[in-house]
């Protein structure tokens, strides 16, 4: 989601200065090292209605569902070398967009059988996800492989959902998701030291808040990596029928 921050062509200086999440950079780099299977990746933008779209539930989200279902997948599996099965397919974004990921795979695990979210916003519309979806469910486990984060601060003064993120990985261990389907990742040490910053690519004006705010694009490109790594681990842990279509 927000598919116009997605990739290195977007620049250093979208998204308030905090650059691109460079995703193609990264992914080229895990499957040269194979560290990852290869991916096709699609940027889907988002617009004016992003707010109802991403929101998880609704009218407009469940329009924008129908989008990615009936339309935008079948085209890229009639285009593309795509493994199509839901055990294959990812959907993956921030804040809202996280939340729209987690919601798309919950209601959706016969098309997305994969999902990441980062810093999810998770207060959204008095955190209806975690309280009326996952925390009223008493079912068992879905057939979706699920990676979230969180940092610990926020531009707003806030935990980057952090708390909430918590509760969330403490329900889908409830339910029973196993260590192998599910990771929550802390990010808990916001970036400080200047070469590290400056390794980073960060520009130098955004130092100062890089170390107060963990909710923006740069915290989510450097995590990235481990979103791939677990989501697409190294094509010796495909199986053999899968390996045979590629």
């Amino acid at each position: 989601h927000d598919g116009q921050n997605m990739f290195s062509s977007a620049g250093s200086n979208c998204c308030f200065g905090w650059g691109a999440w460079n995703v193609d950079v990264t992914a080229d780099r895990l499957a040269r090292e194979h560290a990852i299977q290869e991916v096709i990746m699609v940027g889907v933008d988002s617009g004016m209605g992003r707010m109802g779209e991403l929101a998880g539930h609704g009218k407009p989200a469940d329009d924008y569902a129908e989008f990615l279902i009936r339309e935008l997948k079948p085209r890229m599996d009639a285009g593309f070398r795509t493994l199509k099965t839901a055990g294959n397919t990812a959907v993956i974004g921030s804040s809202l967009g996280g939340l729209s990921s987690l919601a798309l795979g919950w209601s959706h695990p016969e098309v997305f059988g994969k999902v990441a979210s980062l810093s999810a916003a998770l207060q959204f519309e008095d955190e209806y996800f975690l309280k009326k979806v996952v925390a009223a469910y008493s079912g068992k486990p879905k057939a979706v492989k699920i990676y979230f984060d969180s940092g610990v601060v926020d531009f707003t003064g806030g935990d980057d959902n952090h708390a909430l993120n918590q509760s969330l990985f403490k329900e889908f261990v409830r339910i029973g998701w196993k260590s192998g389907d599910l990771m929550f990742y802390e990010d808990s040490k916001p970036m400080t030291n200047q070469i590290e910053l400056e390794h980073a690519g960060l520009r130098r004006d955004k130092w100062a808040e890089a170390a107060t705010s963990q909710h923006n694009e740069f915290y989510w490109r450097l995590r990235a990596e481990k979103v791939f790594k677990f989501l697409f681990p190294s094509d010796s842990l495909l199986s053999p029928a899968d390996s045979k279509k590629r």
